[in-house]
């Protein structure tokens, strides 16, 4: 298959599968050849096996990181500190995709980013929403429970002073009712203790805005 018949057939794909593009082709070992020149050459990128991306300059249309990671590795979410900068609640960027899974831990790293999974338990895969952009779906963690999973992976002494040093911001998007009942969910007296640590951060955020 020639390059330019290949763009016209998969451009507007954000992912192209090798199921995909081996279909209807009888003899699979010229178009795997071509793949792997087009992957040296920068016009195809490899995002794991089977699953490819067209460079910028060929693809028309925009690729949504949320679904990106959620077809390298299923099931999963978008958690811990991407999921709190999607909901604006720290100022930074973060530069790699951390979703949480109830299968093995991974990482997947690629021109388009880098993707890690942690491990937890199916018991609490849960507390997340899915989120669409241009027909791609994925799926974020609520921001309660973003902040839960990343006290709960990280295993950490959680005080005050941990809160301040995220920097975090807007609480206003954290319900108190929901930290407290996802917290409960984890069947844990210390998640509980970290619900209870992250309100009072709440409110005392609160309290130095108005004195502002």
């Amino acid at each position: 298959m020639k390059w330019e018949n290949f763009v016209n057939k998969f451009a507007e794909l954000p992912v192209i599968d090798t199921e995909l593009m081996l279909a209807g082709v009888k003899d699979s070992k010229p178009v795997k050849v071509q793949i792997s020149r087009w992957r040296k050459s920068g016009k195809l990128f490899q995002l794991k096996r089977g699953f490819y991306v067209l460079s910028k300059t060929y693809r028309k249309t925009s690729l949504f990181e949320p679904y990106i990671s959620f077809l390298l590795k299923k099931p999963s979410y978008l958690s811990l500190e991407k999921a709190l900068e999607y909901h604006g609640l720290i100022p930074e960027g973060v530069p790699v995709y951390t979703a949480v899974t109830s299968k093995r831990a991974a990482k997947f790293s690629s021109e388009i980013g880098v993707f890690t999974y942690r491990h937890i338990k199916q018991s609490l895969f849960w507390g997340y929403e899915s989120v669409t952009l241009n027909s791609q779906t994925g799926f974020i963690a609520f921001p309660e429970k973003a902040l839960l999973d990343l006290v709960y992976l990280h295993g950490m002494n959680i005080s005050l002073e941990y809160f301040e040093g995220l920097r975090l911001q807007h609480v206003d998007k954290l319900n108190p009712a929901i930290l407290f009942k996802f917290a409960a969910k984890f069947k844990s007296l210390g998640m509980q203790r970290v619900a209870s640590v992250i309100v009072k951060y709440i409110e005392d955020y609160k309290k130095s805005e108005k004195q502002l």
